[in-house]
Formats: structure tokens, sequence, C-alpha cells
């Protein structure tokens, strides 16, 4: 058993390192900016340490912490950010990971104060939905958590006010996906304001949407 947990765990730690330089790749975690959780189990999550560029991340560089944020494991020190997780998991029980990056059309959107929650395209309304704008907190205080509060149960993705974004999903990839799909939907909502006039999907086409969606993941998993 405990050959097994070991194993799940080095397997996590690779996955966060390799979804870390993934994302400073894409240019959403510049520098040392950012951040990755993956739940261990239902009383620890595996996180990245302050400090560090995601692209030189090592997998012995992660740390350990409880659902409290106090750092179990780990010779480095969690990142400062590690309240935004935290809220996240404690509303959420369905979800094993949670990253935030600072993609930078999106971060550009949070920056001028507007969310991505007009429907513009169907792609937006199968995928994520609404991405809601949380308001402005200092980061790496408690106020980043109180401000995505409000949103975290009902959305897979929120953007924080001249700061960034932050997804979340039952696993690392899924988690990865999402924020992938924030840029996309702010790239085309850039681009749609700047050919002027953009429409708006209408309430009888997002539901019907929406329906397809509710199918779609039934065949799902019934398949």
């Amino acid at each position: 058993m405990v050959d097994i947990e070991c194993q799940a765990e080095i397997k996590l730690r690779r996955d966060l390192v390799r979804f870390g330089k993934l994302l400073y790749r894409q240019g959403f975690m510049p520098g040392t900016s950012g951040n990755l959780s993956v739940r261990l189990d239902d009383q620890r999550l595996l996180v990245t340490p302050t400090g560090v560029s995601k692209f030189m991340l090592r997998p012995a560089d992660l740390v350990v912490v409880d659902l409290q944020g106090r750092q179990l494991e780990g010779s480095r020190k969690v990142t400062s950010e590690v309240s935004m997780h935290l809220a996240v998991y404690h509303y959420r029980d369905d979800i094993g990971a949670v990253i935030h990056s600072h993609p930078p059309i999106a971060t550009a959107f949070a920056c001028a104060g507007r969310g991505l929650e007009d429907m513009l395209c169907q792609e937006a309304v199968m995928t994520l939905g609404a991405v809601p704008l949380a308001k402005y907190a200092i980061t790496g205080t408690l106020e980043v958590a109180a401000s995505l509060a409000p949103f975290i149960p009902d959305h897979d993705a929120i953007l924080m006010a001249n700061h960034g974004a932050v997804t979340y999903g039952d696993t690392l990839l899924n988690a990865f996906q999402k924020m992938e799909t924030v840029e996309h939907l702010a790239h085309i909502a850039l681009v749609a304001h700047q050919l002027g006039d953009p429409r708006i999907l209408k309430q009888e086409e997002i539901k019907q949407l929406r329906d397809a969606k509710t199918r779609y993941m039934l065949n799902a998993t019934i398949g």
C-alpha cells in the first residue's frame, strides 16, 4: 500500500513539473510567477514553491501542505498564494487540481476590469461558460481567497482584477485545458471587439447549447 501511495506521489510530482513547463512555454507563467497544486489525499496537497521558475522546477522542489496551508514537507517555502488554492479545495470537493497563472490577453481583460461573461461563441458555452471577474485583492493575502469565494462554487475559471486567472478541475490536465481555454476565449473577445459590434449569443441559443452539452456529457458517461 505504501509503495502504491509513493508511486502515485512520484507521478503527481512529475505531472506538476510537466504542466508547469507547458504553462511557462506558453507565456502564462513568466519569471517565477504562477503556481500549481494537486490533492495528494483528503488531508494533503502537493504545491509549487515560491520563487522558482516553472521552467526550472524539479519534482524535489515541490512542497506538501495540509488543508490549512501548514507546510508538512519540503525544503523550499510554499507559494505565498496558497490561500487561493485552499479556498478552491474548501468549496469544491470535486476538485483535484488548481492552476493560477497570468495568460496575457485574459490578464489584460482583468486589468481593464472586464470578465469574460459575454457568450460570443458556441465554444464558450460548451466549455467554461461565463468567466467572472473577482474584485481586486493584494497578492499573497487572505483577501485573494475572499475575493474568489463567491464565484468558486458555480464556476471553473475566474479572472482576478489586475492580477491573472485561476482555473481548477478534477485533474491537472483538466485544469490546464481550462486555462488554455480562458486565454483562447479572451483572444476571441478581444478581436471581436476590435472588429466592432460583436454578436452575443441569445438566451435561447445559449439554452440550446447547454442542453446539447448536457446530452454530450451524459453520452460520454454512458459510453
